[in-house]
């Protein structure tokens, strides 16, 4: 049961990626066309690409520390961009190295005046510690709500990652472009729990087939006492 449960999940992860690859597949549309068509499932626009085109305010910027680009640790730089209608949505614009702990990174700047970014969807990250400096600055992930509160950005409920080519000299440096081919342990699993299964009736077939072969040498062994056979 445990190996058939762990084949589904691992139907269900493939799903799941499929549905993925096809969004990221599809054509960037303009971010607010996105958010307008999704209503209220903004679930769906995850992995999306989109388009924003707005003015960057490197002001308010937030780093989310841990992150490692190359084997070398950093800060990943959150931007607000506000757009044509007025809505301010972040952009994750890359990665800096762990000595530019300042706001804004000057040494990483945006693009100055009106200017288009093309990055994919991410949602609020929610999960996990946010671990938020004293300055409110510096956080654990992108939690757009309490980066909201923090720097004082009205923001969008989901934001753009800029992805690329990591192996780039300029600061910042884009995120890696996702994958979907990641189908975790699942398979793996299922192995694992089919063959317990199969030790499992082996082993209980020989223990029995030893209790059997057990009792029949007993009994081949007995004594027959012929005195205490009645005499008819």
């Amino acid at each position: 049961m445990l190996g058939l449960w762990q084949l589904d999940r691992l139907e269900e992860r493939r799903a799941s990626n499929s549905i993925r690859e096809s969004r990221f597949a599809a054509e960037p549309l303009p971010v607010s066309q996105l958010i307008e068509q999704a209503g209220a499932d903004i679930d769906s626009l995850q992995y999306r690409r989109a388009l924003a085109t707005g003015v960057f305010d490197p002001g308010p910027e937030a780093l989310i520390r841990s992150q490692v680009v190359n084997g070398q640790p950093g800060y990943d730089i959150i931007t607000p961009l506000t757009l044509e209608n007025g809505e301010t949505i972040a952009v994750n614009r890359g990665w800096v190295p762990l000595e530019f702990d300042t706001v804004p990174v000057t040494v990483a700047p945006p693009p100055a005046g009106e200017t288009t970014v093309t990055g994919v969807v991410y949602l609020s990250q929610k999960q996990g510690p946010l671990n938020p400096s004293q300055d409110g600055t510096t956080f654990s992930r992108i939690d757009l709500d309490e980066i909201s509160n923090r720097t004082g950005m009205d923001l969008l409920p989901l934001y753009l990652e800029v992805v690329g080519d990591q192996q780039v000299t300029e600061l910042p440096v884009p995120a890696a472009t996702p994958t979907f081919t990641d189908e975790g342990s699942h398979f793996a699993y299922a192995i694992q729990w089919f063959s317990f299964a199969l030790v499992g009736l082996v082993g209980y077939g020989f223990l029995l087939r030893r209790a059997v072969r057990s009792g029949s040498d007993d009994r081949s062994g007995e004594v027959v006492d012929d005195l205490a056979t009645p005499i008819v």
